[in-house]
Order: structure tokens, then sequence, then C-alpha cells
């Protein structure tokens, strides 16, 4: 899956570690991302925590989604600063999945974030065709490798 997420990557995200349930991305904040206060602007924090979440919820292999999100600024990030999002699942019961996201720069705490999760039924049938190449490489692979965008009409 990340490998087939050219935000993140496009951002400079990097997947750094990920295993059952769990994941950590780390991002380094540019020019592009401080807005006018000179701090980061709260939607790369929120894209950064929401991509260590998809990393963590996808690790189980089906496709899983993103069903709600929310996130709580704790200290300001800036230009330079280098921050990793360490993802960890808490509960997951169904299709449905729970999980939470420190951002951190070192030993601070950024941002917390905790993700709803929900695992498509039909894999996402609406885009197989597109994805069939990566989703093969995804079963060789890790399972955070397998892409999966949805939409609400291929739910």
């Amino acid at each position: 899956m990340f490998a087939a997420d050219r935000a993140s990557r496009g951002l400079g995200i990097e997947l750094v570690e990920h295993g059952e349930g769990a994941a950590a991305v780390r991002m380094t904040v540019t020019p592009a991302m401080v807005n006018g206060h000179r701090i980061a602007h709260g939607g790369f924090l929120f894209l950064l925590a929401d991509t260590a979440f998809a990393c963590a919820c996808n690790t189980h292999g089906p496709v899983t989604v993103a069903a709600g999100a929310d996130i709580v600024f704790v200290a300001p990030a800036r230009e330079g600063d280098v921050l990793v999002a360490r993802a960890e699942e808490r509960a997951r019961y169904g299709r449905s999945g729970i999980y939470d996201v420190s951002v951190r720069r070192g030993d601070e705490v950024i941002a917390e974030f905790r993700g709803r999760s929900r695992t498509v039924r039909d894999g996402g049938a609406g885009h197989r065709a597109r994805d069939d190449e990566n989703t093969h490489r995804a079963r060789e692979g890790t399972a955070c490798e397998t892409p999966g965008t949805t939409t609400k009409e291929s739910r």
C-alpha cells in the first residue's frame, strides 16, 4: 500500500517500521509545510499520522480504509523538525478497528491521533484491474504494501 501512496511519498514521508497492527513513518517539515505563523500546518501533521494509521491497519492483509479520525495538536512543529508518527492497534472487531498514533519530535509529543478503520468487504472490487500487479507484489511481501483505494460507491 505505501509503495503506491504518491501523496505521502511525494511529501518525503518514509516508512521506517511496520509489523502486525503497528507502523512508524517519518517526515521532515519543509518550508512548504509551514503556515503564516511559521509552524507546521496541521493538515500535514494529520497526513503524517494518517499515513502511519493506514500502514498499521493494512498489516493484516485485507484492504482497510479510514472510517474516521480525530487529532489533538499538543505542541507546534517547525521547519526542519523531523517528526515520527507511530501507530498502534488498540482493538479490532469484525471489520472495524481502532488505532492510536503519536506524532513526536524526539521524545516530545506534537500530536495525538485516533483512527477508526473499516475493512472493505469486497477488497475494493472496482479497483481490482488497476491493482492486480500491486496486490500480487503484496502477497509476496508485506501487507502494508498492498494498494487499496476505495470510494463510497465500491464499499
